[in-house]
């Protein structure tokens, strides 16, 4: 009987341990059935675009030997947070106290540069600190994957194979032109990188080399952080002269199809409509165009957004985390919430 007990115990221990084994290598490791031969010969079409497009044989030996996709990334990109959260949960999640503090501190300890760059783009300070803390908690956590491996991964997928295969191209150029090197060249599960999380392609076409040491250096460099995240938004439309939008109060058995950024209204004719300040008063008197927006369908809030919270849109496509950014970006410079503001 002992022995039979014994014996039984030895062989689920056994199992255990085999199913140990399984789970640490389709957790951690490429899976095998992932990384096949098929991804081997999509590898060497790759590289011969690549080479076509007048990235170095050196960089493409450097970037692509040996590389293998990650299981982990599609696990990710089949599981994004944003799309699974009210808006209360997520603001509650993204706009911490410990955020507002740290920011505050950040915007008058780095005033003077943010200021230069103000006058250069037309972009407060305020929402730069704002989009820093909120992509990557002001530079501390910039992503431990490599940027070439998630995006071959992503772009192998068949999801949105097009969009990453670009992603990965223009990835393989920073590398090239000496920006960063490919073992610093890291970032998040979706290959958005360095301290603001530039995609790649926005890279390409934002990135500023604001110090002049000869590298657009989003990973270390604040003057180029802050620089580049201004590009981005001044390409956009981004204007000084105006906030973001407001929460307001809205009538009885307004029509859905008035919301949505697609419609766009002077704020004379949304306060015709009945469209009020949360607390009550009428809308500014000011010539600018706004959209009425809900950050999820079934939510009580409602937002007049202006074309500076367009640009945010541009940065992220989630009104989720554009009015995380910009709710940060008010309470950084001493406003209070949405509820009871202007």
């Amino acid at each position: 009987m002992k022995h039979d007990i014994k014996k039984l115990i030895k062989k689920r221990i056994k199992n255990l341990l085999v199913l140990t084994v399984m789970l640490f290598t389709f957790v951690i490791l490429p899976v095998s059935s992932f990384a096949d031969d098929n991804f081997a010969k999509w590898l060497v079409e790759l590289r011969a675009e690549a080479l076509a497009g007048g990235i170095s044989e050196s960089t493409l030996n450097k970037a692509l030997t040996g590389l293998q996709p990650i299981q982990k990334v599609i696990e990710l990109d089949r599981n994004q947070p944003e799309f699974k959260k009210d808006f209360m949960s997520y603001l509650k999640l993204t706009v911490t106290g410990f955020r507002i503090k740290k920011g505050r501190r950040l915007l008058h300890k780095h005033r003077e540069l943010l200021e230069d760059i103000m006058r250069h783009y037309g972009v407060q300070p305020r929402f730069l600190v704002a989009i820093w803390g909120l992509e990557t908690n002001f530079g501390k956590y910039t992503g431990k994957f490599s940027v070439i491996q998630t995006s071959a991964t992503l772009a192998y997928d068949a999801r949105r194979s097009a969009f990453f295969r670009r992603e990965l191209l223009n990835a393989l150029k920073i590398l090239d032109e000496g920006h960063i090197a490919i073992s610093d060249m890291k970032g998040s599960w979706a290959g958005a990188m360095g301290q603001i999380q530039f995609m790649p392609s926005t890279f390409i076409n934002s990135a500023v080399d604001k110090d002049k040491d000869g590298r657009k250096d989003i990973w270390q460099s604040l003057p180029d952080v802050f620089a580049s995240a201004a590009n981005f938004l001044s390409g956009y439309g981004w204007n000084a002269n105006f906030t973001w939008g407001r929460e307001v109060q809205v009538p009885d058995g307004l029509g859905q199809k008035l919301y949505g950024l697609e419609n766009e209204k002077p704020l004379s004719e949304w306060q015709k409509i009945g469209v009020r300040r949360i607390n009550g008063n009428a809308l500014p008197h000011v010539d600018i165009k706004a959209s009425l927006i809900k950050p999820t369908k079934n939510s009580a809030h409602s937002f007049l957004v202006y074309r500076n919270y367009r640009a945010i849109m541009r940065w992220n496509r989630s009104h989720l985390y554009a009015l995380a950014v910009c709710h940060l970006a008010d309470r950084i410079a001493g406003s209070g919430p949405f509820k009871g503001k202007q």
